[in-house]
């Protein structure tokens, strides 16, 4: 019997693969497209313990997701033998530099010169306490892909000392409410930006907080995703109350610098005009009672209201010495451009 050729087709079966997959332990596995390369910049303080794993975890990230990268550790005057380590790491893989200070200048300082060094396109930025997780990496990178500017995690789940979390919970609540960014976590180390967000940014005291706020004032577009946070494996936290009362008077700083150093008169004019117009008010109430019979050298109210028209003239003539410094420095290289067409 003659044989019939098969008239069965096989149907194709298309699927659409997923975004990316989590393998245990792993990480995960992501079908972004990825930037050229990307830096990693990781200040640290007496974290010997901490480097070898946190490479480790880095480099097996990276190399499942097809990423290119270097890491610049920024070694901020350690006293253990954090900087021997960063020294072997170099050696066994040139991908792992080092930025070693002489002595403990902050992590503002260190986070500044580490992006000078950057050569990615993309720039993230973490702790070395292995608190930050290295397989957050990609999901930051594929935000940045979205289009937004910077990306800050968001530690929903924290393993920090109760006080740290109150006190960080308290502060991220005012910085939303004083700047007008809506994100959960500003002081989460683990953060991805573009190139030119921090090559346009400069850092210093305790501003490495802020970094969404000053890039926000700069035009750049920010965004936030929720990241894995761990416990504390080695050494101890750096957490101090001191920090806490610098961040708020660095917090200050920022609003003025973000809000009113273009314009200062906005901010003393206006403190002038209002402690000047209640003096006027107090010494125009008194004056009124010393025409009626009444005697003033026993009212101290008289000597709040002479203080207040001094220091609302005070307050208003400083607004007015910003303003000529402002007007006799003004150049268009402070202006960030996002697009010119020739």
């Amino acid at each position: 019997m003659e044989e019939t050729p098969n008239q069965e087709v096989k149907k194709k079966h298309f699927y659409r693969r997923p975004r990316y997959r989590k393998k245990p332990s792993e990480g995960y596995e992501n079908t972004r497209r990825t930037p050229k390369k990307i830096s990693i910049v990781i200040p640290l303080f007496n974290e010997e313990e901490s480097l070898q794993p946190l490479s480790n975890d880095i480099k097996r990230v990276c190399e499942l997701n097809k990423i290119e990268f270097d890491v610049i550790f920024v070694d901020d005057g350690s006293t253990d033998t954090s900087l021997k380590v960063l020294r072997e790491l170099n050696k066994s893989d040139r991908r792992f530099k080092y930025v070693s200070f002489q002595k403990n200048y902050g992590k503002s300082a260190a986070l500044q010169v580490g992006f000078k060094h950057v050569t990615g396109e993309y720039v993230v930025t973490m702790d070395a306490d292995l608190q930050d997780d290295p397989t957050e990496i990609p999901n930051l990178l594929n935000k940045l892909d979205e289009g937004f500017d910077l990306v800050s995690g968001w530690k929903k789940k924290r393993y920090d000392p109760f006080i740290k979390r109150v006190s960080s919970k308290f502060f991220n609540y005012v910085t939303g409410l004083m700047s007008g960014i809506k994100i959960h976590d500003f002081n989460c180390g683990l953060k991805a930006y573009k190139r030119v967000v921090i090559d346009k940014i400069r850092v210093y005291g305790e501003l490495h907080r802020y970094m969404p706020v000053l890039a926000d004032w700069q035009g750049y577009s920010v965004s936030e995703i929720p990241v894995q946070h761990h416990p504390r494996r080695y050494g101890k936290t750096k957490f101090g109350i001191s920090r806490f009362f610098k961040g708020f008077i660095d917090l200050v700083t920022v609003i003025f610098v973000t809000r009113y150093i273009k314009r200062p008169m906005h901010l003393f004019g206006f403190l002038g005009a209002l402690a000047f117009l209640i003096g006027i008010i107090v010494n125009g109430y008194l004056s009124y009672e010393w025409i009626m019979g009444q005697p003033l050298s026993n009212r101290p109210m008289l000597l709040f209201g002479i203080l207040l028209v001094i220091v609302g003239v005070q307050f208003f003539s400083v607004g007015l010495l910003g303003e000529l410094m402002v007007h006799n420095s003004q150049n268009d290289t402070e202006y960030t451009v996002k697009e010119v067409n020739k």
